[in-house]
């Protein structure tokens, strides 16, 4: 996989400008990428979505492939450095312990371990931020972080109503 997503980006596409009932079409191309094998998440953004009770959880619970594990060797190794690297940093100790306990971590380290990108609705802050923000730790660590519009640009999405 070449893009991993992180749960705000199904979820604010499901609240906000993809919405199930209106743009089912991305959906779906949700699907094609994945099985194009472009794109997916990891097995803890999974539980986050299916824990939901609303059709993203439905949808998520249709799809168990979508989502790989991150118990590997080369990941957990990963993701002790970036814990290692966030309890070092200078960050509000309640931020930092809800990053560390989320899958955002784990989805950086996945990431780094097969070579892919984040595809994450966060900003990225100023270096001496107090937040712990997923772009910051995908820098410091070399993976590259890019928005849902950058990956459907990317991957050359279109979504056009037929004749």
């Amino acid at each position: 996989m070449k893009y991993l997503l992180d749960s705000n980006t199904y979820i604010q596409a499901k609240n906000q400008y993809y919405g199930m009932d209106i743009c089912p079409a991305y959906w779906e191309w949700l699907d094609q990428q994945f099985a194009y094998g472009e794109l997916g998440s990891i097995n803890m953004i999974g539980e986050e979505l299916k824990a939901g009770d609303d059709e993203l959880a439905e949808w998520a619970k249709d799809r168990p492939d979508h989502f790989i594990t991150n118990d590997d060797n080369p990941t957990q190794q990963i993701f002790t450095q970036i814990a290692a690297f966030v309890m070092a940093g200078n960050y509000n100790s309640g931020n930092r312990d809800h990053f560390l306990a989320k899958a955002d971590p784990w989805i950086i380290a996945k990431a780094k371990s097969i070579g892919a990108t984040v595809v994450s609705h966060e900003s990225r802050l100023e270096p001496n931020t107090k937040k712990v923000k997923v772009p910051n730790i995908c820098q410091e660590f070399a993976v590259p972080c890019i928005s849902t519009h950058e990956l459907l640009r990317a991957l050359n999405a279109k979504f056009v109503l037929g004749s």
